[in-house]
């Protein structure tokens, strides 16, 4: 099994000379194939060959923007954090270099290896059917101390060196001064991925991030101009394309969150919605959403990409990492990347916590059973949120669906727990106790109408991916 070091080791080669850095390259790839792909024999072939395909891509994607003088000095001796992060997550049982004996101990499991941490519910967008709100002025923020104090335990407790930040929007967190610049000036030696809109993103911003060398953006789009304007507001491509502009300036790495809807999902098909941002903008990396309908997006089932056009996307997702190199991962997709579900904290996942403080298992499973601000009035830790009923009942579904046999899993191309399982989810893993983010979270739970819808998509899903799986996946072994 590959060293999690091994990739901060081999970054070091990228700041020499350019034909040394296609050497490196060259070896650092045959390394990851015959490490993934060839030496491992616990999991499935045809997996390992997924996760090795990604990874390949963002190592020749990185070397592309290093050699175009996209990325900095200061980012390539940092990037390893980033990278090292996706290995653990995709490849290693567990991190050798990382202790976490004394999480264990404690609390029986292991710790999640990183956490999606939303400061600030403020932004300056209106995006249709957006899970979070865009009151500027009345939207709940985190106090700065809060904040600190969250991100402190991720680095100590969970010795865990990778947050991403969401929102809301991230860069108009402020709280008494403090900005979301003072965590990551003050956790250096941490790696931050921020989804962003992008639009707050100027020159002296995108400057401060080189400076730091430890923030990558993921800057968020609908497709090209007309349907990124059309959910996110006139003239928000346009700013866009200047903060991505600004970013290559400064050399900071960048990727793009990209959603995908019934109404854009045709862009996502084609091979130039990629060739534009990977080639032309000089994006590293690609993560891709499909609209869920949930929080203020519950009454537009409309907008939700069908299960035949979401395995269309599957389909142009393998051929984009086997054909074209480019890194994209997608959220439901690319399930296989991390042997399924990745939410619930523990079995390498993560948990998601929202400007109210309120734990949840992901972003896009908006309930909770404990507050960050419960739980340190009581003296307890964010590690202690990892047991209650919802989160085990999680954790318990993660393990029977995929995780007990890696050789004969459940289908990964269906690995979200809400989205592709959600009769299970509500018999079997949400609890009583358990609460909405918001009242449109609770009031789903009460509504035959979203049970149903979900149900269904759900049946056809599976129709159109079981014999994927079994006769490209498991019957490959």
């Amino acid at each position: 099994m590959m060293k999690s070091a091994a990739s901060k080791q081999a970054l070091n080669f990228y700041s020499t000379f350019k034909p040394f850095r296609n050497i490196a390259t060259s070896l650092i790839d045959r390394r990851l194939h015959k490490n993934i792909v060839e030496a491992d024999t616990g999991n499935l072939k045809a997996v390992q060959q997924k996760k090795y395909e990604f990874l390949s891509s963002l190592l020749f994607s990185v070397k592309k923007n290093i050699d175009n003088g996209y990325i900095s000095r200061t980012y390539i001796k940092n990037l390893g954090n980033f990278i090292t992060n996706l290995e653990v997550s995709m490849v290693e049982d567990k991190d050798p270099e990382k202790d976490v004996s004394s999480f264990n101990d404690k609390y029986g499991i292991d710790p999640p290896n990183f956490i999606v941490l939303s400061p600030t519910q403020r932004c300056n967008l209106n995006c249709t059917g957006c899970y979070a709100c865009s009151d500027r002025t009345t939207a709940p923020t985190l106090p700065f101390q809060l904040v600190d104090k969250i991100v402190g335990e991720v680095h100590d407790s969970f010795n865990s060196r990778f947050v991403t930040i969401s929102g809301g929007e991230p860069f108009m967190y402020n709280d008494d001064g403090k900005t979301i610049f003072d965590i990551f000036e003050k956790y250096n030696d941490m790696f931050f991925l921020i989804y962003t809109n992008g639009t707050l993103i100027n020159e002296k911003i995108a400057h401060r991030l080189e400076k730091l060398g430890n923030v990558t953006p993921a800057i968020s789009v609908e497709g090209y101009r007309e349907h990124t304007d059309e959910r996110r507001g006139k003239g928000t491509h346009d700013k866009i394309l200047k903060a991505f502009e600004n970013l290559r300036t400064a050399g900071v790495p960048f990727g793009v969150s990209a959603t995908a809807t019934s109404r854009n999902v045709k862009e996502f098909l084609k091979d130039e919605f990629y060739e534009y941002y990977f080639d032309e903008q000089g994006a590293s990396y690609m993560w891709q959403f499909q609209f869920m309908p949930i929080g203020r997006g519950r009454e537009t089932f409309d907008l939700v990409v069908s299960p035949e056009d979401r395995v269309k996307m599957f389909r142009t997702w393998e051929r984009m990492l086997e054909k074209r190199r480019y890194a994209i991962a997608d959220f439901w997709n690319s399930g296989l990347l991390t042997h399924g579900c990745v939410a619930y904290g523990a079995n390498r996942g993560h948990i998601y916590i929202d400007w109210n403080g309120n734990i949840m298992p992901c972003v896009f499973v908006p309930y909770h059973v404990d507050n960050v601000y419960n739980l340190f009035k009581n003296g307890k830790s964010l590690g202690d949120a990892m047991l209650s009923g919802f989160m085990r009942n999680g954790n318990k579904w993660q393990i029977e669906y995929g995780l007990v046999d890696k050789k004969k899993p459940g289908n990964w191309l269906m690995p979200c727990s809400i989205r592709d399982h959600y009769a299970n989810f509500r018999e079997n893993i949400i609890t009583g106790d358990a609460k909405g983010e918001d009242k449109e979270a609770d009031a789903i739970l009460e509504d035959k109408g979203y049970y149903e819808n979900m149900l269904g998509y759900d049946e056809k899903l599976r129709n159109l991916t079981e014999e994927i799986w079994e006769k490209e996946y498991i019957a490959k072994g």
